[in-house]
C-alpha cells in the first residue's frame, strides 16, 4: 500500500524515529500506527540484544532536588558514543529520567525502570532509544539521598555528578562547594570512621607489603653499589638483559649483579625490623585516609591549608556532612 509522506512525519513525531525507519514500519503495519509503533519498538529490542555486550563509556550524569531540597536523586543514561549522548532526543530522554526520579524517588534502579515517562515505562523509552540510535542504551545509576538538606553538582561534561546530604540547612553555595569537592577529589567516606573495616585492613597489608619492598630495594641497591655496580642497571630482569646487550654492563656483571640481588633479599626479608614497618606502614594509613576521607581532605578551592571538615565548621559550627553519592561515566 501507498504510505503518505504526511503520515511518516505523523509517526516520526510521535516516535522521534528516523524517517525510513517510520516508512518501514507504516509499510509494515499497513499503515496502523499502533502497529507501526510497536515494530519500531520490538527493532529497538533487536539492537538492544544485538548490542549487550557493548560498553556504554558515554551518556549524561544527571542529579536532581526536590523544592525544599530535602531529597536529591542521581541518574544516568549511558550510550556508546559521545556523538549520540549529544543529541537531542538522547538529552531529552536523559532529563526525563533524571526528573522522573526525582518525582518518584523509587526504592531502587529496578523500581526506576518501572516508572512512567509519558506512556511509557523508563525501561520501553531507554529501548525506544535504542531502536532510533541504533546504540545500546542502559539506565547505568540510580543513587537517593534523603537528609535535612541537599547539594548537588553537575560537572559541565554530564560525565559525573555528585549528591550530597547535610545535618541541617546551609547556604547553597557551601553545599554545592562540597559537592564539587566530592566529583573533583572522589573521598570514599565522609570519615576514616565510615570506611568498612575490611578495606581498612587491606589498605593496611597494602601498606606493610608497599614498605617491606621498599626496605628489602634499598639493601639490594646498597650491596650492589658496594660492589661497584649501578643499581639502575639491575632493577628488573629484562632490564639487565637490555643493558647486557647494548654493553652497558658485561654478563660477568649480570651474573655477579644477580648474585648480589638474590642474596642481599633473602638477609634483609630474614631480618625485617617488623616494629618500625608496622609505625610505616601506619603512616601510610592515615596518609590515606586523609587523601581519602571527605573531611580530611584539603578544600580544593581553599588556601592549600584548611582541611573540609574546617571549611565547614567555619561556615557553620553545626553542620556536618551525613553521606553522599558520586558517579562518574570515566571512573
Amino acid at each position: 500500500m501507498e504510505i503518505k509522506a504526511s503520515d511518516v512525519m505523523k509517526l516520526r513525531q510521535m516516535t522521534q524515529a528516523g524517517m525510513m525507519d517510520c516508512k518501514k514500519a507504516l509499510i509494515e503495519a499497513e499503515g496502523d500506527f499502533e502497529k507501526a509503533k510497536e515494530i519500531l519498538r520490538e527493532k529497538g529490542k533487536v539492537i538492544a540484544a544485538k548490542r549487550s555486550d557493548r560498553e556504554t563509556t558515554e551518556g549524561a550524569v544527571l542529579a536532581r532536588a526536590n523544592a525544599d531540597k530535602t531529597v536529591a536523586t542521581l541518574t544516568c543514561l549511558g550510550c556508546e558514543t559521545d556523538f549520540v549522548a549529544k543529541t537531542e532526543g538522547f538529552q531529552a530522554l536523559a532529563k526525563a529520567i533524571a526528573d522522573a526520579a526525582i518525582a518518584n524517588t523509587p526504592a531502587n534502579l529496578e523500581d526506576l525502570k518501572n516508572c512512567k515517562i509519558g506512556d511509557y515505562t523508563i525501561a520501553d523509552a531507554v529501548m525506544d532509544q535504542t531502536g532510533k540510535s541504533g546504540e545500546k542504551h542502559v539506565v547505568a545509576c540510580y543513587e537517593k539521598i534523603e537528609a535535612p538538606f541537599v547539594g548537588l553538582y553537575i560537572h559541565s561534561n554530564q560525565k559525573v555528578a555528585t549528591i550530597v546530604g547535610f545535618s541541617k540547612k546551609i547556604a547553597d553555595d557551601v553545599a554545592k562547594e562540597i559537592a564539587m569537592q566530592i566529583t573533583a577529589m572522589v573521598p570514599i567516606a565522609v570519615t576514616a570512621d565510615d570506611i568498612p573495616q575490611q578495606r581498612k585492613d587491606e589498605e593496611l597489608a597494602l601498606a606493610v607489603s608497599k614498605t617491606k619492598e621498599e626496605m628489602i630495594k634499598k639493601a639490594v641497591d646498597a650491596a650492589l653499589t658496594k660492589a661497584g655496580l649501578n643499581p639502575n642497571y639491575f632493577d628488573s630482569e629484562d632490564h639487565i638483559e637490555s643493558n647486557t646487550a647494548k654493553k652497558w654492563i658485561t654478563p660477568e656483571q649480570a651474573e655477579l649483579g644477580r648474585k648480589i640481588m638474590k642474596e642481599a633479599a633473602e638477609q634483609k626479608a630474614a631480618n625485617l625490623p617488623e616494629a618500625m614497618i608496622q609505625n610505616i606502614a601506619m603512616g601510610r594509613l592515615q596518609k590515606f585516609f586523609k587523601e581519602k576521607t571527605l573531611n580530611e581532605q584539603i578544600l580544593a578551592l581553599g588556601d592549600g591549608k584548611e582541611t573540609v571538615a574546617q571549611y565547614l565548621k567555619r561556615m557553620d559550627p553545626e553542620v556536618k556532612v551525613l553521606s553522599f553519592r558520586r558517579f562518574s561515566l570515566s571512573d
